[in-house]
């Protein structure tokens, strides 16, 4: 597949992804889906989908992790220059350390002390929001093999 082809690809497949994360988020009984680090996430998910940054577990474990560290400090020492940088060395250490880094999830915590969230944010959008991504990724990915396998050479 050449270079184009598969960029087209990718960008319809993080284009799928956001927009179920929209409409769920805008259903009747909507909760929040989606949030600005879900758009770099997509980025590594269907445009680098073997990297190690875009496996599942690092998806989800690093913005569950990232997400948790910004509510912890945002809930226990507020918000000032001094937690903002201190949230988001932790969240970068604690990742790497767990060896779950996903770049995208290092902006989760200012994302979360600069807006104020609270705990909830930890379900909705980051929990639930990264699975759909997750889940959105490794279907897109088994189509798109099979549509492959399918084609001709």
């Amino acid at each position: 597949m050449d270079r184009v082809t598969a960029s087209l690809i990718a960008g319809l497949g993080a284009a799928i992804a956001i927009l179920i994360l929209s409409l769920l988020s805008h259903s009747p009984h909507s909760v929040m889906l989606i949030m600005a680090p879900f758009g770099a996430t997509t980025v590594l998910v269907f445009g680098l989908p073997n990297s190690p940054l875009a496996q599942p577990k690092n998806v989800i474990l690093g913005h569950f992790i990232t997400a948790f560290i910004g509510l912890l400090v945002l809930h226990t020492l507020g918000v000032s220059p001094y937690t903002l940088a201190l949230a988001t060395g932790a969240a970068v250490a604690c990742m790497m350390i767990s060896d779950t880094t996903h770049p995208p999830a290092g902006a989760n915590p200012l994302l979360i002390m600069l807006t104020h969230q609270d705990w909830a944010f930890l379900v909705t959008p980051v929990l639930l929001g990264a699975a759909i991504i997750v889940i959105t990724g490794k279907v897109y990915s088994n189509i798109k093999k099979s549509m492959l396998l399918r084609s001709p050479s």
